[in-house]
């Protein structure tokens, strides 16, 4: 993002990226309690953005840890045993709808696990040696948030002791010996990355309104 204010905290539409992900959920069908997980040197600073945008939609805040493995895991510390649903999302995912939320729960609840994805629209290479090759789009899958998992299983999966190889939860979980379910996920739930990516969020967000 060309800044030194982590993207969670840019505004869009006037207010946090971070506030519009948290209000997606908690306006959803599910409606499921929220725990934000971040750098404990960000909690004053979030708290005041709350204070200075009416911002009071309940959530607990807890303190992230060095990866974001320890940082899903300290979340889960939180979480009391016994029978859940738990989705983890990207703080920078603010259009996500409550179609995609309500049905990744509905799936999980079944399943046990699921992840969002969508098609490649792009043609794709990988490198090989000094050189490339191309890739099948149909073999590759694009992963989302949010990732939802039944409580008693990515409880399970985050005993495991970290590795390079967990780019999300999903790759947790499937470590741990789970299988994986996919679900559609949606164009629109584009991930907050670079600056032209508010200008499409804004875009996104106007379409819902």
């Amino acid at each position: 993002m060309n800044a030194d204010l982590p993207k969670q905290f840019h505004l869009l539409q006037g207010k946090p990226v971070l506030m519009h992900s948290i209000e997606a959920f908690a306006g959803s069908a599910m409606s499921p309690e929220i725990i934000i997980v971040l750098n404990a040197d960000f909690h004053s600073y979030w708290k005041e953005l709350c204070v200075q945008h009416n911002f009071f939609i309940p959530h607990q805040l807890i303190a992230g840890g060095t990866e974001r493995f320890h940082s899903v895991k300290n979340a889960l510390d939180c979480i009391s045993p016994g029978e859940s649903l738990i989705a983890v999302h990207d703080a920078v995912r603010p259009v996500i709808t409550d179609e995609l939320i309500t049905r990744c729960y509905n799936e999980a609840e079944v399943k046990g696990s699921v992840i969002p994805v969508t098609e490649s629209r792009d043609s794709l290479r990988i490198i090989r040696g000094s050189g490339t090759e191309a890739l099948s789009r149909a073999d590759i899958l694009i992963v989302q948030t949010p990732q939802v998992f039944r409580g008693d299983v990515l409880k399970e999966a985050y005993q495991q002791t970290f590795s390079s190889v967990f780019t999300d939860d999903a790759s947790v979980v499937e470590k741990a010996g789970f299988r994986i379910s996919t679900t559609a996920g949606a164009p629109s739930n584009i991930k907050i990355t670079y600056p032209e990516d508010l200008a499409i969020a804004t875009l996104y967000l106007g379409m819902k309104a």
